[in-house]
């Protein structure tokens, strides 16, 4: 790919009407990616067949296995990264970018003059009603006078965001690697930008930049429904045995952890099931990690 390309990455797991969505808007891009990348994760619905017959401008990347969004997000910035992609734009299948979503990410280093290089730039992803999702609020790094500069310019300077509309640039990926593989779902992205930002590396918050993230219902961990909040607990705790973050933020995380475990249970009256799921992620999360 040229200097200066863009390869959107869109990862998909069985939901192909919300593929076909994420595709029309990103057909409708102000400024279109030069390339769109689609990592199916084994779907059993026939998205990897729909995509090869009504998508042939569409580079298909076909998992025998579901790897979870971690590994599909993992394969897909590989791939990317190898073909040359300058910047690399994340995002899952039920991500709808607005028209100008990818041209306000890039338009914001024009903004940064004098400021440091930005390695990660991310959307504002608002759910169905306008506001954040709460799936997806980002935190921002706070001290001193970078961040009242950014701000003079209509950007926040990040600690950490999620892979729903991130523009990841290729520098990031060859000297931190990929995302974790093996956290399948949930903080892959949060571990994974924290790793980036931890030091001096800097990404942004560009709030002009505007996708919606459409899920049924405007859901966090605590909310989402089944076993899912096992991947919350154990990662967590992957987390917290990791170097993304310092010993102040990683106290922060032993109280988020805490806070959400306690909700999740009360919001399913402490039934069996519920606490042998936290029971099974407190277990998982001090095992060994494997490979990604």
């Amino acid at each position: 790919m040229p200097p200066g390309s863009i390869c959107a990455v869109v990862v998909t797991y069985n939901r192909r009407a919300l593929l076909e969505q994420c595709l029309d808007a990103l057909n409708s891009q102000e400024r279109s990616p030069d390339r769109v990348l689609v990592v199916d994760n084994a779907s059993t619905d026939g998205t990897a067949d729909w995509v090869r017959a009504e998508h042939p401008d569409v580079d298909l990347l076909a998992l025998a296995t579901n790897q979870g969004g971690a590994g599909g997000f993992h394969e897909g910035m590989k791939e990317a990264h190898a073909g040359g992609a300058e910047w690399i734009w994340l995002m899952d299948d039920d991500t709808i970018p607005t028209p100008g979503a990818l041209a306000a990410l890039l338009a914001a280093p024009a903004e940064l003059a004098g400021l440091a290089r930005p390695l990660l730039l991310s959307s504002r992803a608002i759910w169905s009603d306008g506001r954040l999702h709460p799936m997806n609020e980002p935190s921002f790094k706070r001290e001193g006078e970078h961040f009242i500069d950014a701000c003079d310019r209509g950007l926040l300077p990040l600690r950490m965001a999620t892979f729903v509309s991130l523009l990841v640039h290729r520098d990031a990926v060859t000297r931190f690697g990929l995302p974790l593989k093996h956290y399948f779902i949930w903080s892959d992205d949060i571990e994974y930008t924290a790793r980036i930002l931890r030091d001096d590396d800097v990404g942004f918050f560009v709030p002009e930049s505007v996708v919606e993230h459409r899920t049924k219902t405007a859901h966090t961990a605590v909310t989402e429904s089944g076993g899912r909040f096992y991947f919350h607990v154990r990662n967590s705790l992957y987390m917290l045995r990791g170097g993304a973050w310092n010993l102040r933020e990683k106290l922060s995380l032993v109280w988020a952890l805490v806070f959400t475990t306690q909700a999740y249970l009360r919001l399913n009256r402490f039934a069996r099931e519920p606490v042998a799921t936290v029971w099974r992620g407190l277990r998982d999360g001090v095992k060994p990690q494997p490979a990604s």
